[in-house]
């Protein structure tokens, strides 16, 4: 009498939660207890972007030559290296590259477009992040500044500059200014 050697009863696996089900028991549990320390986000810090250049006076002479169309230069150091920071009138350049420049809109009043490229170029310079604000905030007929510093990285809106430049362009409207300018044939 042989008798086949009966198998043991197989035991019953836990169930699975659905994804549904999942998901529905995040949304609860943030819910009720928030985020928890490993899912907060990280929080930016607030530097006063700029500020280092609008108390300065040789930036203040700098803007005021560029709102009246005239050259101007000045330089900075920033971790030891040199930077020349310049205007034409027209353009302003950081290290000979062009940052910002002036399209004439109206007798009185200059458009002010960004370079992107330059922007993202130099977004890891101190220096720079400071002085690409500070024009934003120097000049106030263009009402808040839209460009956010997070990350090492600038943002226009939630984007980054360089998607921004991939999709749109290297040149960004930033919007006009009065000028100083004098113009050659005065009416009598």
């Amino acid at each position: 009498m042989t008798s086949t050697p009966a198998k043991p009863p197989k035991k019953e696996k836990a169930k699975r939660q659905s994804a549904e089900k999942h998901a529905e028991g995040l949304r609860y549990i943030h819910m009720m207890y928030g985020p928890t320390a490993g899912e907060q986000k990280l929080v930016a810090r607030k530097l006063n972007l700029g500020t280092p250049y609008l108390a300065s006076a040789k930036f203040q002479a700098f803007m005021a030559a560029f709102i009246k169309g005239e050259t101007h230069q000045f330089s900075v150091t920033d971790k030891g290296k040199n930077y020349m920071i310049s205007t034409d009138g027209s353009q302003i350049l950081f290290d000979g590259k062009t940052v910002y420049y002036s399209r004439p809109l109206n007798r009185y009043e200059d458009n002010l477009l960004m370079n992107r490229v330059t922007m993202t170029q130099f977004q890891t310079t101190e220096a720079f992040i400071h002085l690409a604000v500070a024009v934003l905030r120097s000049l106030p007929e263009l009402g808040p500044v839209q460009i956010t510093y997070v990350n090492h990285k600038f943002y226009l809106g939630s984007e980054t500059l360089e998607v921004a430049a991939a999709e749109q362009g290297p040149n960004l409207l930033i919007g006009s200014y009065r000028h100083k300018k004098v113009h050659e044939g005065v009416r009598k």
